[in-house]
């Protein structure tokens, strides 16, 4: 395995209700190598949205040690968390995420005016990633004059335009037809393998992890073996 960016050991996550509690994660150890593409299966309540979660400081572990690139993410403040995310995270969800009223450019543009770069320097970021998804005829389209495969390219370019240690992606083909997942599935592949992006991505989907160059499995909160695709 390449080196770890990655380390996860006896990571647990407990939910507490009033006097009753749910064990989301139990004990879960898992390296990820820099530049690997790693898909997280498992059912309904199997935990690995949580998994994801903790890794990408969106949630914090009960117990036990998340490393992300030599960053103890369990040890940072809130606003430490907050802009440790901000450098080395890329999020794509299901939903998208997309703001209605702003354009595909505006869209991709949002995490980089929390950045020191100037319009111009950001211009050339943005158009860069909006090309790498394949929508640089797009950018001054709105969400709602394009197909959900187009936005949910246009939601892995935001994701990429920071140029982040990590991309997560949470069931990101759940709201698409077959061929937008396919042609979503594929772009992730590619950034995977040509451009060394570290991907890992949540998906209850035999045929979407398949493009995934491993796979960890986790049921009720343990994780099973891992497998290459």
């Amino acid at each position: 395995m390449p080196e770890p960016i990655v380390q996860i050991r006896d990571l647990s996550r407990v939910y507490r209700h009033g006097d009753s509690e749910v064990v989301a994660l139990n004990r879960v150890s898992l390296d990820i190598g820099e530049g690997e593409f790693v898909a997280l299966m498992g059912p309904s309540g199997s935990g690995k949205s949580t998994l994801l979660h903790i890794i990408a400081g969106i949630d914090r572990a009960t117990s036990g040690l998340c490393v992300v690139q030599g960053v103890n993410v369990g040890e940072l403040n809130e606003t430490d968390l907050a802009e440790w995310r901000k450098q080395h995270v890329g999020f794509v969800f299901q939903t998208f995420n997309l703001i209605p009223v702003l354009t595909a450019y505006e869209n991709v543009e949002l995490p980089l005016l929390l950045t020191q770069l100037s319009a111009s320097e950001r211009r050339e970021h943005v158009e860069a990633a909006l090309a790498l998804v394949g929508l640089g005829d797009r950018m001054d389209h709105r969400p709602g004059q394009m197909s959900g495969g187009q936005e949910q390219r246009v939601a892995i370019a935001r994701a990429l335009v920071t140029d982040p240690t990590l991309i997560v992606a949470d069931e990101p083909t759940g709201n698409l037809d077959a061929h937008s997942a396919t042609d979503v599935l594929t772009l992730l592949q590619q950034l995977n393998r040509d451009a060394g992006k570290t991907i890992l991505m949540v998906t209850h989907d035999p045929k979407a992890a398949a493009y995934a160059g491993r796979m960890v499995h986790l049921e009720k909160g343990e994780l099973l073996n891992g497998e290459r695709t």
